[in-house]
C-alpha cells in the first residue's frame, strides 16, 4: 500500500495530566499486512480518561505505553487488505489500533465486528463500545440495582455516567447525578433524564445530598474519587455497593493523596465496594454492545458525541477531556 501513514507517539512521560508536547507526530509508509494481519484505514480515534493513567500511574491495570511507541487507543477502522480467514475487505472494525491513520493489526487487537449498519460506526467508541458496555455490565454487575433504589453517578454528563444514569432509570431507579457547571447539570436532566443533579462546582455535595437522598444512596457509580466520593460516602445507606469505575479528579497517584478514610462508612453501612474494568469482562462486550444498540434504536439511551478532525488533533485531547471541556464523548475523526 503506497502513502504515508502518520502516528501520534509518547514522547515523554507526563507528571499528572498528558499534555499536547508529550506526544510527537512522525510519519511513515503505509504498513502492508503480514501474513495473518489486517490492514486497516482508521476512521474514528477514541480518547478516554483511563488514557492518563496508561502512560502516567504506576501499578495501574495494563502495561504503560512506552516511550516512542504509537499511543494507545480504540479506534474504528475499515479493513483494505486481509491476510485472516474471516476479515474480507470493507469490514467495519472496532479494535485497538491505536493513534495513527493506518495499523497493521492481528486478529486479537480486534474487539468486535460493527454490524450496526443504521447506525453511525462512531458510535463503537462511545455509547455501544468501551463507555456503554462498561456502564451497563459496571452497574449490572457490581452495583446491582433494584428497582425504586436511589443510584448517584459521578461525571453523570460524561460518556459512561450518562449512560449509567439512563440504565438506572430504566431499571426502575431514581437517579442522581453530579457533574460539573450549569451546562453539563442542564444535560444531566434534559438529555439524561436524571431525577436531580449536583453542580460540584457551585453546591456542597454533602449539602445537596443530605436533601435529595435522605435514606441514603443505594448505589454509587463512582468515575472521580477525591473530594466527591468523599462527600458521597457519607450518604451511603444500608447494604449500598459502591461501583469504582474511574479516579478522574486525580491528578497523580504518586505519592498517593491523603483524604478521608473510608472503612467506617463501609463498615457502619455493611457497603460494599468493588473496582470495575472492563478488559475483565471482555466475553459480554459484543452482546451488551448489541444490546445498548436496541436501545438507541428505541431513543431510550441517548447520547452526545463531541468531534475533533484531524490527527493532529489528538496530543491535546487528553488535557481537553480532564479539563471538562468536552460536551460528549471525545473522538478524533478522521475522513469518511
Amino acid at each position: 500500500m503506497t502513502g504515508r501513514n502518520r502516528q501520534i507517539r509518547l514522547a515523554s512521560r507526563p507528571d499528572g495530566i498528558p499534555q499536547a508536547d508529550n506526544f510527537a507526530m512522525i510519519e511513515d509508509d503505509v504498513p502492508e499486512a503480514a501474513d495473518g494481519e489486517l490492514l486497516v484505514r482508521n476512521l474514528y480515534l477514541s480518547v478516554e480518561p483511563a488514557m492518563r493513567g496508561w502512560i502516567v500511574d504506576k501499578g495501574n491495570y495494563s502495561a504503560p505505553v512506552a516511550i516512542g511507541e504509537v499511543m494507545r487507543s480504540l479506534a474504528v477502522g475499515c479493513v483494505e487488505q486481509t491476510n485472516v480467514d474471516g476479515f474480507e475487505k470493507g469490514a467495519l472494525l472496532l479494535g485497538w489500533f491505536g493513534w495513527q491513520e493506518w495499523a497493521a493489526a492481528t486478529p486479537d487487537k480486534v474487539i468486535r465486528r460493527i454490524r450496526e449498519t443504521d447506525l453511525s460506526p462512531s458510535l463503537a467508541l462511545g455509547v455501544l463500545g468501551l463507555n456503554g458496555v462498561t456502564a451497563s455490565l459496571g452497574l449490572d454487575r457490581i452495583g446491582r440495582p433494584r428497582p425504586g433504589e436511589t443510584v448517584l453517578v459521578s461525571t453523570a454528563a460524561g460518556a459512561v455516567g450518562s449512560a449509567v444514569g439512563q440504565l438506572a432509570r430504566l431499571q426502575g431507579c431514581r437517579t442522581i447525578g453530579i457533574a460539573g457547571g450549569p451546562d453539563k447539570v442542564a444535560a444531566c436532566l434534559s438529555d439524561f433524564g436524571y431525577d436531580a443533579a449536583i453542580d460540584y462546582r457551585s453546591e456542597d455535595v454533602d449539602a445537596a445530598l443530605a436533601h435529595l437522598a435522605p435514606r441514603g444512596v443505594d448505589v454509587y457509580f463512582d468515575n472521580t474519587a477525591g473530594s466527591i466520593s468523599d462527600a458521597a460516602l457519607k450518604h451511603l445507606a444500608i447494604g449500598a455497593r459502591v461501583v469504582v469505575c474511574g479516579t478522574a479528579a486525580i491528578a497523580r497517584w504518586d505519592p498517593p493523596p491523603t483524604g478521608p478514610r473510608v472503612e467506617r462508612h463501609i463498615l457502619t453501612k455493611r457497603a460494599r465496594m468493588e473496582g470495575f474494568v472492563i478488559f475483565d469482562h471482555m466475553d459480554a462486550f459484543d452482546p451488551t454492545a448489541a444490546r445498548l444498540a436496541e436501545l438507541v434504536r428505541d431513543g431510550r439511551l441517548r447520547f452526545r458525541e463531541e468531534m475533533e478532525e484531524g490527527i493532529e488533533s489528538c496530543p491535546g485531547a487528553i488535557a481537553k477531556l480532564y479539563l471538562g471541556a468536552n460536551k460528549g464523548k471525545l473522538i478524533i475523526r478522521l475522513g469518511q
